[in-house]
């Protein structure tokens, strides 16, 4: 037993009184599924589990090696995703892979178990041994031995554990605050590009058009139409002519209509392709490729800056305004819209497991247009609410590296505790 900040340190499987692997039944067995009894995927692990999508019946149960776990059970991921931990809050099976982990309470409070073992997941990571060329996993048995715990006294668990839940309250609301402002974002984008701008409403009638309802003065676009806008499609191999490093934007480097540039992966492409594929202020990205089946496509991103020596990979086209007619952000936000209320998901098709958009059919798709004052005051509004998402982004970033830094402090004793008072 090694001590550490005088608090004992123990292998996992000395502060736990079980650990078991979870089970998948047969999907052969209709009976065996849609029952009451929640079974736990990777995805549905968190800190607190009540509910998820899918349940066992208790024929599921019996018939299968999937295992029954008691409220308060820590559930860990130990294959394919690993180091995803969360606290079983109803009696729940997990699916093969995902371990139930049942803590003595004698001498380790679970929810401090549950702290410690979101702390030691990264080096869990980098234990688990490679199974075939890709899979990774670390087995239960293997956990309880090489897993270390530290141990301060009950009274101390307790209070490390109170700290630890207030910050990750304050984390919880956030997201909250964000899917509440981005739910709201739909609502205010649905009544946008229907009854248009707040100041230009007035006296307004509506007409019916294959895009739905849309104020009398409206025309409609598309994006077909080349004295408006050119298309674009994404890089595609070759190694003919002149070369040039190149870093290239791929559908995996924008999320909520921004760009993300940790992971931009920089190639060598032909000077030629380049020069038809460059990123300039006011560009427009589009999906048309990638995901699974039953992902769908057409996310679009807006490049607010001029990108010297950015492209876009073959899975994206880009759509460039070539009007002073266009507000180019107005177009953006229609077509966000366009995705987010499922317009795209009717022009994709399946091939070899991934999706595709059918852009032929999507650039002839109408497109609201009103006059270039309520194109900018739409684009506008829907900006102000996407930098109130983002300022609570920033809050909620802040939150997470304070819980990081105070869960090593607390966690080796560097912080003291003992007299704090809850």
């Amino acid at each position: 037993m090694v001590k550490d900040n005088n608090w004992p340190r123990k292998k996992l499987g000395e502060v736990i009184l079980k650990i078991g692997d979870g089970g998948t039944p047969s999907t052969s067995v209709g009976e065996y599924f849609n029952g009451d009894i929640p079974w736990v995927n990777i995805e549905d692990i968190k800190k607190d589990i009540w509910e998820t999508k899918r349940h066992l019946t208790s024929l599921g149960l019996k018939n299968s090696s999937a295992k029954l776990w008691p409220c308060n059970t820590i559930i860990f991921s130990f294959g394919a995703s690993i180091g995803k931990v969360g606290i079983a809050k109803v009696s729940l099976c997990t699916k093969q892979g995902i371990a139930g982990i049942i803590a003595n309470d004698k001498i380790i409070n679970y929810e401090f178990l549950y702290y410690s073992l979101v702390r030691e997941s990264g080096k869990i990571k980098s234990l688990a041994q490679g199974m075939g060329s890709t899979l990774k996993e670390i087995r239960p048995s293997k956990l309880t031995k090489l897993v270390m715990i530290s141990l301060p006294p009950l009274s101390t668990q307790q209070k490390i554990v109170c700290i630890l839940d207030t910050i990750q309250k304050a984390i919880n609301l956030q997201e909250e605050i964000i899917e509440k402002t981005k739910e709201l974002k739909k609502s205010i984008m649905a009544d946008l590009f229907k009854y248009g701008g707040p100041s230009f409403r007035k006296g307004r009638k509506l007409k019916k058009t294959e895009i739905g309802e849309i104020p009398e003065d409206w025309e409609t676009i598309y994006l077909s139409d080349k004295k408006l806008f050119e298309l674009q499609t994404g890089l595609w191999a070759g190694k003919k002519g002149s070369l040039m490093a190149v870093k290239v934007i791929r559908n995996t480097d924008f999320e909520d209509g921004k760009l993300i540039f940790d992971n931009v992966s920089e190639i060598e492409v032909e000077v030629e392709q380049f020069r038809k594929r460059d990123l300039r202020k006011d560009d427009i990205l589009i999906e048309k490729s990638g995901g699974g089946p039953k992902q769908p496509v057409g996310r679009v991103a807006f490049i607010n800056n001029n990108l010297p020596n950015y492209s876009f990979s073959n899975f994206l086209s880009r759509i460039r305004v070539i009007t002073d007619k266009i507000f180019p952000a107005f177009i953006f936000r229609y077509l966000d819209y366009f995705y987010q209320k499922g317009g795209t998901f009717n022009l994709q098709e399946r091939t070899t497991g991934i999706r595709n958009l059918r852009f032929k059919d999507y650039i002839n798709q109408p497109i609201p247009f009103p006059s270039l004052p309520e194109q900018r005051e739409i684009a506008e509004i829907l900006q102000t609410i996407d930098q109130k998402i983002e300022i609570e982004q920033k809050k909620k970033a802040l939150y997470e590296e304070l819980f990081k830094t105070m869960l090593n402090k607390l966690m080796t004793g560097e912080i003291d505790v003992e007299n704090i008072n809850f």
